[in-house]
């Protein structure tokens, strides 16, 4: 009997034998065919059963938003040297889904290293459902990352990993590297917004704040379980960084004037003070000096009521350096001449009350040079009474009393000029020597300019070119215009009646002179007017000139308020002046004209 071979068998009947090739491969497309039917059914279910609930789902999983913030543009002074800058800074950003679990702990620590508001920074910290809470904005970069990576070392997991709750980005960070120097012109970058960015709340910083801040981007992405999904709908706007702001001011002009400014209101006694430097020919402010001033880095330790440029914002009367504007308009209308003369007696009997000079004298004989270097009130009566009706306040008006200036800062004042029935007889004897109008110091400078510009008004400049306010105010040198307000030769004759002024022999403040130079002043005390609307029995006193007399380079403007009893113009703001006009004559190399002063006669 013979064997069958199996082999052969199983070709015969077709069976096929566990393992072989062909068995695997119908096992392999079977397990294909049940996974792609599992991914089918999902598909199905995605796109046409709840589509809705599930894009909601990947929503709240994570689409993120991070803020990219623009530099701000720097505030330069006009030599290029930074007054405002902006360096690099972090924001220190939390992700709630983790600090949550130490939220009271973490915010302790954040509160004392950062400054943070405690309550504030642990609501961040539980913020739920959102992966992503700004806790500080413009920190240090040194300090954020020390700060996060003490963080990370201090809330370390069960597995001991560093705690990966709190993160930085990017933030540039505003500083104020003089301090104190400009800061009434400069402002500052202050209480944080809903955002945790710094806002602009006074000075330059304010009034441009859209020039300067230029427009944050973001950076928009999603993420799944805490991380950024790398296929994801991420997409980044870039920031547009602001523009630079460049003044007029010279940092080491401006740093020397507040110095002498606070000398000189400190040994007077006074509550405060104001110091202007101009460049007679072009109208630009090299420095705007106040005090008290402020620490721009560092502003909450000061009054708020500092934080302005009181240059601008405050009015004040300004005694008897407005003579020098009634003066040349009397010279200008062809009414008056320097060697005119004038019988002053000691007492002048107008409508509602007696005019009187500052010192006792019986009946004196001035010339108009005279009045002016002696500082007479009543003889700057006489004089103006020869002016028509409505002929001083137009030129008052021409020579930009009662009006902004218009430099680019916020809150600018116009003073005050009355007008109309406002305007009565004894007002104007008033106006003529200085009182019962009221001005900035800014305006009043820029008056005195006019003598100094031979007649022509500049339009005073505080930024370098051109610039537009947050107003939408063009403003800058190349936006100022000017207008004649007097001639060159009733300019010129003024000039040589304010030069007797310094003269020891002749005037009143012989402490203005500036050695080697010819220097044309008018000094000024005014009474002031207190918080009940009536004078208070305090003053205002004040220097105002240019140097060199014969071909003007600089006009400074010294004012003192409240100052001890018996202070004057020529005592106290009359040094100041000297100090100012001497250091700003030496810096820009200015040299003496060489010609010797006018001797004008003052009395006859």
């Amino acid at each position: 009997m013979s064997r069958t071979n199996p082999l052969r068998q199983n070709r015969t009947t077709g069976a096929v034998r566990r393992g072989s090739p062909q068995r695997r491969m119908q096992i392999g497309f079977l397990l294909i065919a049940m996974v792609l039917s599992v991914f089918a059914a999902r598909l199905v279910q995605l796109q046409g059963i709840d589509p809705q609930d599930y894009a909601q789902m990947a929503a709240a999983e994570g689409s993120q938003i991070v803020a990219l913030p623009a530099t701000r543009g720097e505030i330069l002074d006009r030599n290029g040297e930074a007054l405002a800058e902006t360096v690099d800074g972090r924001m220190i950003v939390a992700d709630p889904a983790v600090t949550a679990a130490v939220a009271p702990e973490l915010a302790t620590l954040l509160s004392d290293r950062l400054g943070v508001d405690y309550f504030e920074t642990l609501e961040r910290l539980r913020t739920k459902g959102s992966r992503f809470q700004y806790v500080a904005r413009q920190v240090p970069a040194s300090k954020a990352e020390k700060v996060v990576a003490d963080v990370a070392a201090k809330f370390k997991d069960d597995k001991g990993r560093p705690f990966a709750g709190l993160m930085t980005e990017r933030d540039p960070l505003r500083i104020y590297p003089n301090d104190e120097v400009a800061a009434n012109v400069l402002g500052f970058l202050g209480t944080p917004k809903n955002d945790g960015s710094a806002q602009a709340l006074a000075g330059l910083e304010d009034s441009f704040d859209r020039y300067l801040s230029g427009k944050d981007g973001e950076a928009r992405y999603q993420v799944g379980a805490g991380n950024q999904i790398p296929l994801g709908d991420n997409t980044v706007k870039p920031a547009v960084n602001g523009k630079d702001l460049r003044t007029t001011i010279d940092r080491d002009l401006q740093f020397y004037a507040q110095r002498v400014l606070q000398q000189t209101v400190v040994r007077a006694a006074a509550k405060s003070g104001i110091a202007i430097i101009m460049d007679s020919r072009t109208g630009q402010l090299l420095a705007l000096a106040d005090y008290p001033t402020y620490d721009a880095s560092d502003p909450y330790e000061y009054a708020e009521e500092l934080y302005k440029s009181s240059a601008l914002t405050d009015v004040y009367e300004p005694g008897s350096v407005e003579k020098v504007l009634t003066i040349s308009s009397l010279v200008d209308a062809g009414l008056a001449f320097k060697e005119q003369k004038f019988r002053v007696p000691g007492q002048l009997n107008r409508q509602d009350r007696p005019i009187g000079d500052y010192w006792e004298h019986g009946l004196i004989k001035l010339t108009l040079a005279g009045i002016i270097a002696k500082s007479s009130n009543i003889g700057t009566v006489l004089a103006a009474d020869q002016f028509k009706k409505g002929q001083l306040r137009s030129y008052l008006e021409q020579f930009g009393l009662g009006q902004q200036t218009g430099v680019g800062l916020g809150g600018e004042t116009k003073g005050l000029l009355p007008k109309g029935a406002a305007w009565t007889s004894q007002v104007g004897d008033r106006i003529a020597f200085g009182q019962s109008l009221s001005v900035n110091a800014v305006q009043m400078v820029t008056a005195i300019n006019v003598i100094a510009n031979g007649g022509v008004r500049l339009d005073p400049s505080l930024i370098q070119g051109e610039a537009t306010t947050d107003e939408g105010a063009k403003v800058g040198s190349e936006a100022a215009g000017s207008r004649r307000v007097i001639s060159a030769e009733a300019a010129r004759e003024t000039m040589l009646m304010m030069e007797r002024v310094v003269d020891p022999d002749a005037g009143v403040a012989p402490r203005a002179a500036v050695p080697g130079y010819r220097v044309a002043g008018k000094t000024g005390t005014a009474q002031r007017v207190g918080d009940e609307g009536r004078y208070d029995g305090s003053t205002s006193v004040s220097f105002a000139g240019f140097a060199p007399a014969d071909d003007p380079r600089f006009t400074i403007y010294v004012v003192v308020h409240s100052p001890r009893k018996g202070s004057g113009g020529g005592s106290v703001a009359g040094p100041a002046f000297s100090k100012l006009m001497s250091y700003t004559l030496r810096r820009y190399g200015v040299p003496p004209t060489g010609a010797k002063p006018n001797q004008t006669p003052v009395e006859w």
